[in-house]
């Protein structure tokens, strides 16, 4: 599964994307799998409510299912103007 960063979490993280082999059957499973790896994916990951996720390029919740998802992207909300 590709997993994408966007904004302020790719410069916590250090990349813009990743390839990932995932167990992870939620966004959220996928989160605290990710959290657990480094801390620069903790820090990342710590407030959940000022983070937006889309699969697969469709805007989703944590609470999403991933089975047969290609693409997950992480970004802080944002706002029009």
């Amino acid at each position: 599964m590709n997993v994408l960063y966007f904004a302020w979490v790719r410069e916590r993280i250090g990349l813009p994307r990743e390839e990932i082999d995932t167990s992870a059957a939620t966004v959220a499973d996928l989160v605290e799998e990710l959290k657990g790896r480094e801390e620069r994916y903790a820090v990342a990951f710590s407030d959940l409510s000022a983070l937006r996720v889309a699969i697969d390029q469709e805007l989703s919740d944590f609470d999403a299912k991933l089975e047969g998802v290609r693409e997950v992207a992480f970004f802080p909300p944002m706002t029009g103007g």
